[in-house]
């Protein structure tokens, strides 16, 4: 496909989003697609404790007056916008991060929202991937904020109410114009017997997950649990651990979509 390719994690909260943006991060500038632009696009944001980045400046920290009070002579307003975002993007090697962050005081997110919405349009172009860690619900694509990412995946964990949570989710994203095909699911902490053994039942006419669109099944992994103790990034645990192989699986599968 031609442009970024851009890929959008969303789930109930709790289900490990973060830890596998980071890892899917990780793995996709491994097999050379980098660069990558990150987008914490949850207001809490944390993505950058996932990847060992620091986190200075978030667009819900800007003031909205600055954008029509402070614009230098002779810039217009989106050149102005495109200056200050690449002074909130923190640079790393393979990967740039863009953070939503809280607006200040008691100000809503309506502002920080509009600038998430100009930085994808504006930012999004010079980089190969954009993997976008999302907050629980499903706001930012009800207000159109992250426009339709090419591949959303729906992060579970294995029982039941996880599983039916993903299943609402995948019809709810279909409704606000999301096609169906490029929804995707990703169970987490699932046991040793994978996707297929690890998924508890839906009840009733509840949504139930089609085996053929779970692209992973990252197992229990005692090494992101010990680095979450720890406060490491998830990025530090070692190359050979099962959650590392498994989000690399995914990255692959990702990369094939992306380029077929």
């Amino acid at each position: 496909m031609k442009g970024s390719c851009r890929i959008a994690l969303s789930g109930k909260g709790g289900t490990g989003k973060t830890a596998i943006s980071a890892l899917l991060i990780e793995a996709l500038i491994r097999e050379g697609g980098s660069p990558v632009l990150a987008v914490d696009a949850d207001p809490n944001a944390n993505l950058n404790e996932a990847l060992g980045l620091p986190l200075g400046e978030t667009l819900g920290s800007m003031r909205e007056e600055a954008f029509t009070k402070s614009i230098p002579p002779g810039m217009s307003r989106t050149g102005y916008i495109e200056y200050r975002f690449q002074q909130v993007l923190v640079e790393s090697e393979g990967v740039d991060l863009l953070a939503m962050g809280r607006p200040e005081g008691t100000g809503c997110y309506c502002f920080a929202n509009r600038l998430l919405s100009e930085a994808m349009d504006l930012l999004t172009r010079h980089y190969r991937f954009v993997v976008m860690d999302m907050e629980a619900g499903m706001e930012h694509f009800s207000r159109g904020t992250i426009g339709i990412p090419d591949i959303l995946l729906v992060v579970s964990d294995p029982g039941a109410r996880g599983v039916r949570t993903a299943g609402r989710i995948r019809e709810l994203a279909i409704t606000l114009g999301i096609p169906d095909d490029r929804i995707h699911f990703v169970i987490n902490r699932a046991g040793p017997a994978g996707a297929a053994g690890g998924i508890g039942p839906a009840a009733g006419s509840e949504p139930v997950l089609d085996p053929a669109r779970i692209l992973a099944s990252i197992p229990d992994d005692p090494e992101v649990e010990r680095a979450d103790r720890e406060a490491r990034p998830i990025v530090s645990i070692p190359d050979g651990s099962p959650a590392r192989q498994a989000v690399r699986g995914l990255g692959e599968r990702i990369r094939s979509f992306c380029t077929g």
